[in-house]
């Protein structure tokens, strides 16, 4: 019996497929029960990734969308004590005078490059006295000092997909802090990530589905990586595999990469969609197993020893956050509390989804995070803006974040990143004659949900924090939960914890780290 349980509900376009799916597996039966390597690197390169597009559940499948930029200002964004205005030439300066006096206004100093005047007033509403002024024979134009500023809402196609980060407010977060930096270091604890290219040679076993069909084993079989075309190949550092014991961590399900999308994708950069902190470095840290290294026969499988040890190793090699997409039911895991308290103590914060309805009984490696200063676990709202259906309610919930909500909205209320196409990848759902080797080196935007796509968006505000200067665990926690915005029973409760994540009035007056 697999022992964890990844922290997402069903997936777009194939959910129901995968429901199932995800039920069989959980009782996978070895025809072979002896455990070893079973899989070796044949060549370093590959061809370049296959990019598929947009996996929508709602037909007919979105063409790509034009690069949109929000210029919108709200209502009241202007200076309260002055407007502009341009009169007409060969207005006399008295004229000019008369005019300006009866909205209680004086004319400031001529400024370089200007063909218009600054007024300055005692008073008043600026919109008024620009209407006052507009109606003059001798004015061209009157209007409020409305400010501007940089639209950071992404050139990504897909980004107009994306309701998440406009429900965070990304667009004025991003104009405080772009994405991050190099010196930022994630680490993302997951099913791996499509991080580099490669082939690897792998012997698969012969297996049971629960539904007692039975599979063939491939045989050796040469599988084809590449790195996810929209994360980017020169931002990993210090890969490590707890499943395949070595330095590989290859995604072999899907759920990683689209974790590493919401946290880093490469944003502004005219393709797919954003990411919370588009700069920063990640590392891949793979602690699950999934369905393939089931089927490769991997050495280790994703237990409480596995994932602490995979905690330890990113403290120990400088993660500035820590990503856990993932938990269990069951007895407490003192052995993982004790590993996320080493790693806060070595400046690592940590945050960890906050579980699933579905998933019953209380998620164990969330549950103690309140006890630990450093550490938040969250939870999912939908596109509503109200908790996700499945999102665990529990005392332990500190914040929220969007991840997404398909029984309130259908596919396109998930949250939407690239990952790899699950088409060539869950060959094992069908039939024996449709059963064959899968390949990891084809990509597309695909709708997930749960408290595993929530996570990654408190984890990129973590790496903003970092990056202002706040590399104190606590002191990130702190900011989070004081800047949260309230939602539910005023003040905290279990749906929402503290609120949903705040990014803007997180990072704002916290300076840029230098």
């Amino acid at each position: 019996m697999r022992q964890f349980t990844r922290m997402s509900g069903p997936v777009a376009p194939l959910a129901l497929l995968l429901a199932a799916v995800v039920g069989w597996l959980s009782t996978l039966t070895a025809q072979q029960s002896d455990r070893g390597p079973g899989r070796q690197i044949i060549s370093d390169l590959t061809g370049p990734a296959i990019d598929r597009g947009l996996r929508a559940n709602d037909p007919p499948r979105p063409a790509r969308l034009a690069a949109r930029r929000w210029v919108a200002a709200a209502g009241s964004d202007y200076l309260s004590d002055s407007l502009i205005v341009r009169f007409r030439p060969g207005t006399s300066n008295a004229l000019q005078r008369a005019m300006l006096a009866q909205v209680d206004g004086t004319a400031g100093p001529t400024l370089s490059y200007a063909d218009f005047e600054i007024v300055t007033l005692s008073g008043g509403d600026p919109e008024a006295a620009a209407q006052r002024l507009r109606v003059q024979p001798d004015v061209e134009y009157a209007q409020a000092r409305y400010r501007v500023r940089a639209m950071s809402a992404p050139n990504d196609p897909l980004y107009t997909l994306q309701w998440n980060y406009p429900q965070l407010g990304m667009d004025r977060a991003w104009d405080v802090n772009n994405g991050g930096s190099s010196n930022v270091v994630v680490a993302i604890l997951d099913t791996g990530v499509a991080f580099r290219s490669a082939v690897l040679r792998f012997t698969g076993i012969a297996w049971q589905r629960a539904d007692g069909v039975t599979f063939p084993a491939l045989g050796p079989v040469d599988i084809p990586f590449a790195p996810a075309p929209d994360l980017g190949a020169e931002r990993f550092v210090s890969p490590r595999d707890f499943i395949w014991d070595d330095q590989l961590p290859f995604d072999m399900s899907g759920h990683g990469t689209h974790v590493a999308g919401t946290l880093g994708q490469l944003t502004n950069n005219g393709v797919g969609g954003a990411g919370m902190a588009s700069n920063v470095r990640l590392m891949p840290v793979k602690v699950l197993d999934s369905e393939w290294d089931f089927i490769f026969n991997s050495p280790f499988v994703g237990t409480d020893d596995t994932v602490a040890r995979g905690i330890r190793y990113a403290a120990d090699n400088g993660a500035d956050v820590i990503n856990m997409s993932l938990g269990r039911i069951g007895p407490p895991a003192p052995v993982v509390e004790s590993a996320v308290a080493y790693a806060v103590s070595h400046g690592s914060f940590v945050v960890v989804a906050g579980g699933n309805v579905f998933d019953g009984g209380t998620q164990r490696l969330a549950e103690f995070a309140p006890r630990i200063d450093g550490m938040v676990a969250v939870g999912a709202t939908g596109r509503d803006r109200l908790r996700a259906s499945y999102s665990l309610a529990a005392s332990y919930i500190e914040l929220v974040a969007p991840g997404g909500d398909f029984a309130r909205g259908g596919a396109a209320s998930g949250i939407l990143q690239q990952t790899l196409d699950l088409e060539l990848v869950e060959t094992y759902t069908g039939s024996v004659a449709r059963y064959r080797a899968p390949r990891f080196d084809a990509f597309a935007h695909y709708y997930f949900e749960g408290t595993s796509m929530s996570t990654p968006h408190v984890s990129g505000l973590a790496a903003l924090l970092a990056d202002q200067g706040v590399t104190s665990p606590g002191a990130i926690e702190a900011i989070m939960k004081q800047t949260a915005t309230d939602l539910g029973a005023a003040g905290r409760d279990d749906e929402y914890g503290y609120g949903l994540i705040n990014p803007r009035a997180a990072l704002r007056g916290m300076g840029l780290a230098k």
